[in-house]
């Protein structure tokens, strides 16, 4: 499993000066279950503008999967091979899992191609840190490798990682109008 993320954060003190109000562990981590992807929420905004008021931490929440109405989120997740993965996927249409916030985002049930196929109304910017994932849409797929980026644009699309070592892959997600 991947090491943990260490996340800094700045701020502004009582007089005003910059500081930094967190330095360590980012500290929520989700797993579904053994095998399926670790995801580790870094920051999250709920307006636009964003507001860097406050030192509370906006991640200290329940799990979910698109970013806030009119908000962002940056997370890492990293993806266990699919020979892993796949099951617990499988596993989550079984018991028909919803992330609860009534939102776009839950698994696309009806593609037979990867068990991960979701959607949601936001954009979203990927950045591979580590190994190589293959990007899906419903027509085509692509291999990205540590340094590719994509931008998904609201599409429902699937993370196949047919690899022998995770791949950890950096998100922003804001919100955006469903296409």
């Amino acid at each position: 499993m991947s090491s943990p993320i260490r996340r800094v954060v700045t701020g502004h003190n009582a007089q005003g000066k910059s500081c930094f109000i967190f330095d360590g562990p980012a500290p929520h981590v989700y797993q579904r279950s053994a095998g399926s992807s670790r995801v580790t929420e870094l920051w999250d905004t709920s307006s636009t503008p964003a507001s860097n008021a406050g030192d509370a931490d906006p991640t200290d929440r329940a799990f979910r999967l698109p970013p806030p109405k009119n908000g962002s989120v940056f997370r890492v997740i990293s993806y266990p091979p699919d020979s892993e993965r796949r099951a617990s996927l499988e596993a989550e249409h079984a018991s028909q899992h919803d992330d609860g916030t009534g939102r776009a985002g839950a698994l696309d049930r009806t593609n037979a191609r990867h068990p991960g196929f979701h959607k949601t109304a936001s954009i979203d910017y990927a950045i591979v840190l580590r190994g190589e994932i293959w990007a899906l849409m419903e027509e085509g797929e692509t291999l990205l490798k540590q340094g590719d980026v994509l931008v998904q644009r609201g599409t429902n699309h699937a993370w196949s990682n047919r690899g022998d070592a995770p791949a950890v892959v950096a998100f922003v997600l804001i919100d955006a109008a469903a296409v």
